[in-house]
């Protein structure tokens, strides 16, 4: 199974508050990401991880030891501080600014910041991060707009890893409801 997540933040306790999510501190996220992930992830699945896997955690490599399945990272923003502190490629398949692949049925562009344009777009799928749950950036129509560009952030998918088909499906309820909003 190929899953897809990003902007999981674990250690950063501000972005509980930056991005209004349920815990009440980064002890409590960490542990819950940890466990919604291990819950669903096998050690043959692939996790492709979409960047800022973690932010001021003191406790990097003893949360990617825990984590199951081939992880493949793409690198975010906040990812440059905590790879310099130990060997962190031994616990990736592979480590990447920019991918371009399938996962056997479609072809899809990861990146950790959104796209609005890239090579075969009208045919294939850009998955990103970075954006969290917000929809306040002037940019934001403009993906919501986008059936093919799709948010594998946390935020938006449960806090956990999830599937393609799952990322298409949470990702149209967050446009949809997003839209709706801002017309309220």
């Amino acid at each position: 199974m190929i899953y897809f997540t990003a902007d999981t933040h674990f250690g950063h306790y501000n972005v509980i508050r930056f991005c209004d999510r349920p815990f009440a501190s980064a002890e409590e996220m960490d542990k819950a990401m940890i466990q919604n992930w291990n819950d669903r992830v096998t050690g043959n699945d692939t996790v492709y991880i979409l960047g800022d896997m973690f932010f001021r955690s003191t406790n990097a490599e003893g949360i990617l030891k825990r984590l199951k399945g081939k992880k493949r990272l793409i690198v975010g923003n906040h990812d440059g501080s905590w790879m310099t502190k130990f060997d962190y490629a031994r616990y990736f398949f592979s480590v990447d600014k920019f991918l371009e692949t399938s996962d056997g049925k479609r072809s899809l562009t990861l990146c950790h910041y959104p796209m609005l344009s890239w090579k075969h777009a009208k045919r294939s799928y850009m998955i990103h991060g970075h954006i969290h749950n917000d929809t306040r950036a002037d940019f934001w129509p403009l993906i919501a707009a986008r059936e093919n560009v799709l948010n594998a952030g946390v935020d938006i998918n449960s806090f956990k890893p999830v599937t393609f088909d799952e990322l298409l499906e949470n990702n149209r309820h967050f446009k949809e409801n997003s839209l709706a909003e801002s017309y309220t």
